[in-house]
This record gives C-alpha cells, sequence and structure tokens, in this order.
C-alpha cells in the first residue's frame, strides 16, 4: 500500500538589512536641502522630489523592512524621519500654492512647532543612539541643533544666528551620512568591517534579551 503524506512547510523569506538605503535617503535630501540654506542654491521647488522621494519614500520603505526584520531603532527612526520629510514637503507645497491660494489665517510659523515636536522626540532617539554606534550619535546630536535652529529661525528669533546653525549642522548630517550609509553597505557586502562606525559608548546597559520582547508585548 502506497500512502501520500503531506508534509508542512514554512517558507521564510529573508529580507536583507535597509539600513544603507535609508540613511542613504536622509543624506541626499539633506545634501539638497543644505545647498539651498548654505546660500549655494534658491529656492524649494526643486527640493520637492528629493525631500518626497528620498528624505519620506526611502526612509519609509527602510522603516517597513525594518519593522518586519524585527529591528526596533532603524524602524522607529527611519519611520519617523520618513514621515518628518512628507510633512515638511507638504508644507512647501502649500506654500507653493500647490493645493490652492492661501487663506488670510494662514501662519507659516505653525512649521516651527513642528520642528520643535521632532525635536523633542529626537532627544530620546539620541539617547538610544549613543548605544547604537558613533556615527548615528554623531547625526542625531547635529539633528537635534538642526531641529532646534530651524524651529528658533521660522519663528523669528535671532534669525541670521539659527539659521547659520541650521545650514552648517544640516549640511555636516549629509557628510557624515554618506559615509554612514556606505559604511553599513560595504561592512554587510562584505559580512565583515570594512569602514568603522564607531563602537557604542556602553553608558545605558540593554537588559536581557527575553525581559525586552516582554517589554514589547506589553506595549503592543
Amino acid at each position: 500500500m502506497v500512502r501520500s503524506e503531506t508534509v508542512g512547510t514554512e517558507t521564510k523569506i529573508v529580507m536583507s538589512d535597509p539600513t544603507a538605503l535609508g540613511v542613504f535617503g536622509l543624506s541626499m535630501v539633506t545634501f539638497v536641502a543644505a545647498s539651498q540654506k548654505m546660500g549655494w542654491t534658491t529656492g524649494t521647488e526643486y527640493i520637492l522630489p528629493w525631500a518626497i522621494f528620498l528624505g519620506a519614500i526611502a526612509q519609509i520603505w527602510a522603516s517597513t523592512i525594518d519593522f518586519k526584520k524585527n529591528n526596533y531603532f532603524g524602524a522607529v527612526v527611519l519611520g519617523a524621519y520618513g514621515l518628518f520629510w512628507l510633512g515638511v514637503a507638504g508644507h512647501w507645497a502649500i506654500a507653493l500654492g500647490w493645493f490652492g491660494e492661501l487663506s488670510a489665517a494662514a501662519d507659516p510659523r505653525q512649521l516651527a512647532f513642528g520642528f520643535f515636536g521632532y525635536f523633542i522626540f529626537s532627544l530620546f532617539i539620541m539617547v538610544a543612539a549613543f548605544e547604537a554606534n558613533k556615527a548615528f550619535a554623531a547625526i542625531l546630536v547635529l539633528i537635534n541643533i538642526l531641529l532646534f535652529s530651524l524651529g528658533m529661525a521660522t519663528l523669528g528669533i535671532n534669525k541670521e544666528l539659527f539659521s547659520m546653525l541650521a545650514a552648517y549642522s544640516e549640511f555636516s548630517i549629509s557628510l557624515i551620512g554618506f559615509y554612514a550609509a556606505g559604511a553599513v553597505f560595504l561592512n554587510n557586502f562584505f559580512g565583515r568591517e570594512v569602514l568603522p562606525l564607531g563602537k557604542p559608548l556602553g553608558i545605558i546597559q540593554k537588559g536581557p534579551v527575553e525581559v525586552r520582547q516582554k517589554l514589547v508585548k506589553s506595549t503592543a
């Protein structure tokens, strides 16, 4: 007697680390946007495609992959900043009249409170970044300087000083970001450290994996 037996199989889809792409997206949009703040270019119209496709879509897409890979840090950080650039792009599009004429009550200073909100959240991300690697930590320090400076400049408080701080911090973010994206790409491709990202500071120790998993489940 011949018996046919169906054996259950599990198909597992293995996805690559999207960090290099997400960080590259951040680097590109800050590089292009910094050119305007540094006075090398003018206007925001031609920054919009980079803000939408590199700053927003690339980072949000990388975030969704990190969520599937259970990379908590990358998922939240890339997702948060991807949405940030989507919001900024929307603000620029509204200011340019893409969605119609602005009302008399329209107040562009509301964007400053968006910058301050992200600044507050980025302080928490910065603490975690110091325990990721030094390159990411440096980027987060500069992001906080950028966000606070943009908020103050948008409100018109000491605008010349804070505009200058915003310009140099954003340009520095792009340069460090290019290095970090390249390092992550090469290190993953070759399976070893080709370019160093710098070791974590080790000030705040992570708890055991089991405890962290319980915390995630309890907040889900």
